[in-house]
């Protein structure tokens, strides 16, 4: 059976050459120069085009976290960010945490702890605590942290209440999350 429509030309949906943008991205440490329809996301770039596969499609709707990467520093779902927008950003995903053969310290405290289970979600739960760690190093507060003067200016203290609520935007479906929080209390200050 032919799939495409009757009366209709199969490269209708084809994108037209001024939907596509040539652009360099930034992406674990390399700079790579792409030509990708304007509407492909960052996580299909990354998945489709460069093929680091750590970040996963989880939901599509930047809902899971399962995508999540850093993007100068940030936590940022990849499923919501278009790739030609992050031009000029630096995109890390969980392959570029590493240095070497050597673990970054999150990669480690997750398989110290056996902070996981089918996996799926693991790539975007440890990008997201290196850049929660990260906001946590910088002051930034959370919905939990208390807001009293007597909390001193400077890193916010991590115990477990705190990481639950930072990383609350990662969902683990096997329900690895008492593992998690220890893991990133295992690297947290």
């Amino acid at each position: 059976m032919d799939p495409t429509p009757a009366g209709r030309d199969a490269t209708a949906h084809a994108p037209a050459a001024g939907d596509r943008s040539t652009f360099a991205l930034h992406v674990n440490g390399t700079e790579r120069i792409l030509t990708l329809d304007n509407r492909t996301t960052l996580l299909d770039a990354l998945r489709e085009h460069l093929g680091l596969t750590g970040a996963k499609k989880g939901c599509d709707h930047g809902q899971c976290g399962a995508c999540t990467v850093l993007v100068d520093g940030r936590r940022a779902n990849s499923c919501l960010l278009l790739a030609v927008a992050q031009e000029g950003t630096r995109v890390t995903t969980v392959e570029g945490l590493a240095d070497g053969d050597r673990l970054h310290p999150l990669q480690a405290a997750f398989l110290e702890r056996d902070a996981l289970q089918c996996g799926y979600c693991t790539p975007g739960q440890i990008c997201s605590a290196a850049g929660m760690l990260d906001e946590a190093a910088a002051g930034s507060p959370s919905h939990v942290t208390p807001r009293t003067p007597a909390v001193p200016e400077g890193p916010a203290p991590l115990d477990a209440r705190e990481i639950r609520e930072r990383m609350s935007g990662n969902l683990c479906r096997c329900g690895a999350y008492p593992n998690i929080v220890r893991a990133i209390e295992d690297v947290a200050p």
